[in-house]
């Protein structure tokens, strides 16, 4: 999730320079079209387990400007910037909202989960981390839950205090952990989050059984929101040390076709120790951290995943076979033409502030020969410039078209040969990139890209 409050100062480690390699070649657009629409109306709202805390019933009541409690349900209302969106919190009950990665099951299947809630720690003590098992009825437009799991840690897993430390049922908070990609596998679930950053595992039915801390080789890598970060008492003593923006963890978590790795793409940049950042083929670069699964340790490999010109974050991450994958690739923008504000310096409530511009998906190929190394980016599609001669499309779009205008796209995984799901995340409430004052749906597409999936 993407919200002002995570902007940060930032204090970095040394990292070893990295010596890029060869310029990538110009950058190849590959066409797509749009077989399939399907949307979870934005006001989606489940109820907190029967055993949970009456803390957890309502949430959303830490979002007033000052973090006081607001006591009174929906007397927030959702802003994306100057803009209101239409939906107020606190809510009676947890937001379903922000999708945040998605993986496709054999059975047709897919298992998605929500972020931490309501962009920052100190908003979202009061929302519940989920997995989500749903299906699509593409026929209808419609997003079926069929399962939501509620994650906990009974078992004290965690390396600090959590929210609920002393209640009875321990679940688990957006105020703990911000989860942000997804990995089923046959004993539960690996999902990679930001605020450590760290590799958790879950069981099956949602219970925390490891945190895995992230190394880069011998360094350890911290954001701002790692909770074992300690402030010393003297105010001129020197500060703790960290190497990654706030929310820059894990975005995208893939796994190797045999199950032996799992592949961490951070969505921000390392810091080196002059303040810069890590950079490849000449570009800001994202790291790619290899675990292997047996043994719950980081092999020491890495690759490098270049921005391109436009690019700011990555979305999602999943792979397409054994040394290809796909990756989202975005800018910080939402909304498009007229409704643009004309000065991106002066934003209004009545004006999109920044237009969305770069939106893709690019494949990419991560060979042993290129460990360490940038990896090779085949090609991408652009998620503003979907074919729709069918006219599939439920809403957004044009005459022939359809887009994904969101500040965050953050789903992306393989359906069949020549299908992947995309989705976005909707930030809930504060992400306003459809229209003007309306809170985004979440909104889920079957794009068909035989070309692209095959490209070489």
């Amino acid at each position: 999730m993407v919200t002002p409050m995570k902007k940060s100062l930032l204090t970095s480690v040394c990292f070893c320079l990295f010596i890029a390699a060869p310029a990538l070649a110009e950058e190849k657009a590959f066409p797509t079209k749009l077989a399939a629409h399907a949307i979870l109306p934005a006001n989606t709202i489940v109820p907190a387990p029967a055993d949970a805390a009456v803390f957890l019933k309502t949430s959303g009541k830490f979002t007033t400007p000052d973090r006081k409690r607001a006591e009174g349900l929906g007397t927030v209302p959702g802003k994306d910037g100057l803009r209101t969106t239409g939906l107020s919190m606190p809510f009676d009950g947890q937001a379903m909202q922000g999708f945040s990665g998605i993986k496709t099951m054999e059975d047709g299947t897919f298992w998605s989960l929500s972020d931490n809630g309501f962009g920052s720690k100190t908003t979202s003590s009061d929302s519940m981390l989920m997995l989500h098992h749903i299906k699509f009825d593409w026929d209808n437009g419609k997003v079926e839950p069929i399962e939501t799991v509620f994650l906990s840690d009974p078992d004290n897993k965690a390396p600090f205090p959590i929210v609920m430390e002393g209640a009875e049922k321990r679940y688990l908070t957006g105020a703990d952990f911000d989860v942000e990609s997804i990995q089923p596998v046959a004993d539960g679930f690996w999902v990679g989050e930001e605020f450590g950053p760290y590799l958790l595992k879950f069981t099956k039915d949602g219970k925390l059984a490891d945190v895995i801390a992230t190394r880069v080789g011998e360094t350890a890598v911290k954001s701002p929101d790692n909770a074992t970060l300690v402030v010393p008492a003297n105010p001129v003593a020197k500060l703790p040390v960290f190497n990654l923006k706030r929310s820059g963890g894990y975005e995208g978590l893939a796994q190797s076709k045999d199950g032996s790795k799992l592949y961490g793409l951070l969505e921000g940049p390392l810091f080196l120790e002059d303040g810069s950042v890590e950079k490849a083929d000449g570009q800001t670069a994202l790291r790619i951290i290899e675990l292997d699964t047996a043994s719950k340790a980081w092999t020491g490999r890495s690759w490098f995943y270049p921005l391109s010109d436009g690019g700011e974050a990555i979305g999602d991450f999943n792979m397409i076979d054994a040394s290809t994958a796909l990756v989202i690739e975005r800018d910080n923008g939402a909304g498009t033409g007229s409704k643009v504000c004309a000065d991106p310096k002066a934003p209004a409530a009545d004006c999109f502030a920044i237009e969305a511009k770069h939106k893709r998906i690019y494949k990419i190929e991560m060979t042993e020969e290129n460990v360490g190394k940038a990896v090779r980016k085949i090609g991408y599609i652009d998620l503003m410039k979907i074919s729709d001669p069918d006219n599939k499309k439920r809403q957004g779009g044009g005459d022939g078209f359809y887009d994904m205008p969101f500040v965050t796209i953050e789903n992306v995984d393989v359906v069949d040969p020549t299908h992947i799901v995309v989705g976005n995340d909707n930030n809930l409430p504060f992400s306003a990139g459809r229209a003007i004052d309306k809170a985004d749906d979440n909104e889920f597409v079957l794009l068909e890209v035989g070309d692209f999936l095959t490209a070489k």
